[in-house]
């Protein structure tokens, strides 16, 4: 049984920006990668006053826009990758690749394409409940994969090994 992909992205959102600070993935056997961003100087306003965004760490710690697309091309390859639905994902992917003059890799689709079951309320209540009880960080890109990962793995769409 093949694992679905998930991707999710962090972001800073301002009236004059909106741009990914972070990105987290699954892989087809299940693992995870997350990788800060160093953003694109034309995604910054001019006045550079972004409230809780560390540029310097960003611009530091961050991956270069053109080694990301490369690994997402190579970890992603004409898959179809589910989101939660909530954050502005295909924006993100899009200023992502179009920075690079790239094209994405791989279509975005919203969770409640794959669990077809149930309505995106009740997906994001279950989504949000995994979240507290496993303490994690909603801030963090890979928690929020880890937790579709799990729903995914209630609904009977992973295969407990």
């Amino acid at each position: 049984m093949s694992i679905p992909r998930f991707i999710d992205i962090e972001y800073c959102q301002t009236d004059d920006a909106l741009f990914p600070t972070a990105i987290a993935w699954s892989l087809s056997d299940g693992r995870m990668k997350t990788v800060v961003i160093a953003p694109d100087e034309s995604w910054l306003p001019a006045d550079m006053e972004l409230p809780d965004v560390d540029l310097h760490y960003l611009e530091e710690q961050g991956v270069p826009l053109i080694e990301l697309a490369r690994v997402l091309h190579e970890d992603l390859p004409d898959e179809t990758v589910f989101t939660d639905g909530l954050d502005p994902d295909d924006v993100l992917v899009d200023l992502i690749f179009s920075s690079v003059n790239l094209e994405a890799p791989f279509e975005l689709a919203p969770v409640t394409d794959l669990i077809t079951g149930l309505d995106r309320d009740t997906i994001e209540d279950r989504r949000r409940d995994l979240m507290f009880e496993q303490g994690l960080d909603p801030q963090l890109p890979e928690n929020g994969v880890y937790a579709l990962l799990l729903l995914a793995r209630d609904e009977g769409l992973i295969g407990m090994e």
